[in-house]
């Protein structure tokens, strides 16, 4: 017998979904014809209806802790056959939005990125903090001892302002402190999963769903089963790749002084590097995946679809970065002082924006789409790509 189930509505989080791009919810009379049409839709919990039951309901407690909400990929299937306009593809993304304030440590900072009226006061504390590191500089270099010339191998080098040293300590800790807030957020995603679902067992040890979840992520497995708007794929695949090789670049030129694999290291890279070759087809890829996606929200916006401020922001930011990145370049190259070193300060600030505010913003949905596809190979709610025959659906029943 089910146990009893006190319902205790949240009129604020239903006020926030309805502001993050949910307006339509409302028209929603639970028909189930959305998690009928869902391609990753499962028998036995099928989605998006029950939340969006939930969330007409402000079921905040419910929908926070609920995998089945990442596991959408807003392909726009639903909101496309839904009778009465509901879309709830924008409120299942609404929802994710709010995720990710809640389980943001510290939690201020989500709200933050979640209102534009806070977007100065965001820009500014990167600038401040880049600012003050600019300053103490010749004082730290002073009490360590470090030298402050460049190598004769580098003319107009960037380190002749912003030192590599510097740089790297300074983006170094603030990684650091990313990667504790990301990981103290999962948790208590995590935590409030298994609280959510007592009755949930372990079938899959771990590393395997972990490795499981990985695959189908970097393969896009369940992204490429959505049929209406195929070409959001794409759009995700080129971002995706073009940023993972932009940050296998930096990692090496972070770790170049003690790689034994680079014993005559020299940075800046020359135009005909590899390295320099890899960085500009990633940024290439990034643009051409933003592309994509501006097209694609234009659009949606032109059928009545909902793009949410965080999707801008997050859009905005990655533009920005791989934008001043190539203008800093071609500056390097075109000796255009002093502006080139502007420009390379507005691209750090661009960095630092984007790495700092990772835990806060719809960038974090990486992180946390992961852990549901984890949570939900482990448990049996979704059964992995090699576990699937070609035609079979990419869950298995309850």
């Amino acid at each position: 017998m089910p146990q009893p189930y006190t319902v205790k509505p949240d009129s604020q989080f239903l006020r926030r979904v309805l502001d993050q791009g949910g307006a339509d919810l409302k028209q929603c009379f639970q028909c189930a014809t959305c998690s009928a049409v869902c391609e990753l839709s499962r028998d036995g919990t099928p989605f998006p209806r029950k939340e969006m039951i939930w969330a007409q309901w402000g079921l905040k407690d419910r929908l926070l802790a609920d995998p089945d909400v990442w596991l959408c990929y807003q392909c726009d299937d639903c909101s496309t056959h839904c009778p009465r306009g509901a879309r709830p593809g924008d409120v299942l993304a609404a929802v994710r939005q709010e995720v990710i304030q809640e389980y943001a440590v510290p939690r201020f900072l989500g709200r933050w990125l979640s209102q534009p009226r806070y977007l100065p006061l965001a820009l500014l504390v990167p600038v401040v903090l880049l600012g003050l590191a600019m300053l103490l500089r010749s004082p730290i270099e002073g009490a360590l001892g470090i030298s402050g010339r460049t190598s004769e191998k580098i003319i107009y080098a960037y380190s002749n302002l912003l030192p590599h040293w510097l740089l790297i300590s300074f983006f170094g800790l603030f990684t650091v402190a990313t990667v504790v807030a990301m990981v103290a957020g999962v948790r208590r995603f995590w935590g409030a999963m298994r609280a959510a679902d007592p009755d949930g067992q372990a079938l899959r040890p771990l590393w395997p769903s972990i490795t499981a979840a990985l695959k189908d992520i970097f393969l896009h497995s369940h992204f490429s089963r959505c049929t209406t708007e195929q070409g959001r794929s794409l759009a995700h695949l080129l971002v995706f790749y073009g940023f993972a090789a932009l940050s296998l670049v930096a990692f090496w030129v972070v770790t170049a002084a003690i790689n034994p694999l680079t014993p005559r290291f020299a940075y800046p890279f020359n135009f005909w590097s590899p390295w320099r070759m890899l960085a500009n087809l990633g940024g290439l890829a990034v643009l051409a995946g933003c592309g994509l996606m501006i097209r694609d929200r234009v659009l949606r916006a032109a059928r009545g679809g909902r793009s949410s401020y965080a999707d801008w922001l997050l859009l905005g930011t990655v533009l920005a970065v791989v934008l001043t990145g190539l203008a800093s370049e071609a500056a390097h190259y075109a000796r255009w002082d002093p502006h080139r070193h502007v420009i390379y300060f507005i691209h750090l600030v661009c960095v630092f924006t984007l790495l700092m505010y990772l835990p806060y913003s719809k960038l974090a949905h990486l992180v946390y789409r992961a852990t549901a596809m984890v949570y939900a190979i482990r448990t049996g709610r979704v059964r992995p790509a090699e576990d699937r025959g070609d035609g079979e659906p990419p869950a298995q029943s309850g």
